[in-house]
């Protein structure tokens, strides 16, 4: 099972006040129901959506539903489950606010159906329920995203999750709008607005594992590349000693200038910093990284020479 399916299982058995569960079904019907004069049909594939759907309409409206299971070849469905209401149509569509009361289709409820910020979780929460989708986390980038057929209704969703501080965007694809998120930490928060708790967890935790697994990466390609630049700045060194003996007679050469290349010779490996401790112990003398790299700078200059 996806992800996304157990997000939408573990949210299909919680229970809201009516105004939100109205929020709710307004946003699955709105998005993704077939409307007629006479017939409401709302498809998924998801079973416990299905049950949700059917339970809440049945409470609210007191009506009989149809449930009918389709098999289907597309894409991964096998099968869709579809929803068909065949009463009191007029009235649920007025009082989801999917259509006004001259009956004109609205893909975007009146401002009042979602006022506060707990209707405004709901709408979303059925928007996701019917058309929304998140990467496992464990197997892909991070990426949640609702799919809309309706440019109208997809702006709306967009403008709540952007009212909620979500920071969404709207893509438009060949027939459809993407409404998506791709910060992890809003991903997060926005399952945790849907109170799945279980799958923020397992969220959370993939989260923090390649968080510390990419800090641990750059890290280690931190080190490697300072070993790297110790080592060939220590290749540079020598190959400046060996052409510094080819053109001076070396028994002639300035004390320190001899010293830094005897020591360079013998700890071939050594950083600066590393070379300045082993001399200062060695000699006797307190020697600097900044005194080694100056006197390196000296060999190199009477190279170039």
């Amino acid at each position: 099972m996806s992800f996304t399916s157990n997000i939408k299982n573990e949210i299909s058995n919680l229970d809201y006040p009516k105004s939100e569960i109205i929020a709710e079904l307004s946003a699955i019907v709105n998005i993704n129901a077939q409307i007629t004069n006479d017939k409401i049909i709302v498809t998924t594939e998801n079973y416990g959506l299905s049950r949700r759907i059917y339970k809440l309409i049945k409470d609210l409206y007191g009506i009989d539903i149809i449930v009918t299971k389709e098999k289907v070849n597309r894409l991964k469905r096998s099968h869709i489950i579809n929803i068909e209401i065949e009463e009191r149509v007029e009235d649920i569509l007025k009082d989801l606010n999917v259509v006004n009361e001259e009956g004109k289709r609205l893909h975007k409820p009146e401002s009042y159906l979602c006022e506060i910020d707990e209707e405004k979780k709901a709408y979303l929460r059925g928007a996701f329920l019917i058309c929304g989708s998140v990467n496992d986390p464990k197997t892909s980038r991070y990426h949640l995203e609702f799919i809309i057929d309706n440019k109208t209704a997809a702006n709306y969703v967009n403008s709540l999750l952007n009212e909620l501080g979500f920071n969404s965007k709207v893509l438009k694809r060949e027939k459809t709008y993407m409404v998506y998120l791709k910060e992890s930490e809003k991903i997060s928060d926005f399952i945790k607005l849907l109170n799945a708790y279980n799958s923020l967890f397992y969220y959370e935790d993939i989260r923090i594992y390649r968080d510390h697994k990419n800090m641990t990466n750059r890290l280690n390609n931190c080190e490697q590349a300072n070993i790297d630049k110790i080592v060939f700045s220590s290749n540079e060194q020598l190959e400046n000693i060996r052409k510094l003996k080819e053109k001076y007679d070396f028994e002639l050469l300035d004390d320190k200038i001899k010293e830094i290349c005897i020591y360079k010779e013998k700890y071939k490996e050594s950083s600066m910093e590393e070379l300045a401790q082993i001399m200062s112990i060695e000699t006797n003398k307190k020697i600097t990284k900044s005194g080694v790299n100056h006197r390196f700078r000296k060999i190199k200059e009477m190279v170039r020479e």
